[in-house]
């Protein structure tokens, strides 16, 4: 079983900035074809909406405001934490 690359992600809702960081994980077995993507702790005001174990797919909702928005494309690095490409 491959071993699991873990690294924190910051979430900021577009629309009313509540921000926090999310611990996330993914497979680092860069031979399969599924990343295995996986929130494993949400900062405070956020929730999953759509789970999926693509980064680019998975929906977060703001439970300040009820945003909507997905994990990769709202978010930025935590000092220090750069997954794999």
């Amino acid at each position: 079983m491959a071993a699991r690359d873990r690294y924190s992600r910051k979430l900021e809702c577009s629309q009313c900035g509540h921000s926090g960081f999310a611990e996330v994980s993914e497979s680092d077995d860069k031979r399969a074809g599924n990343r295995d993507f996986r929130v494993d702790e949400f900062p405070k005001g956020f929730v999953t909406e759509f789970s999926s174990t693509d980064p680019r797919k998975y929906m977060i909702r703001c439970t300040e405001c009820s945003h909507k928005f997905r994990f990769e494309s709202k978010t930025a690095y935590a000092p220090g934490g750069e997954p794999r490409r």
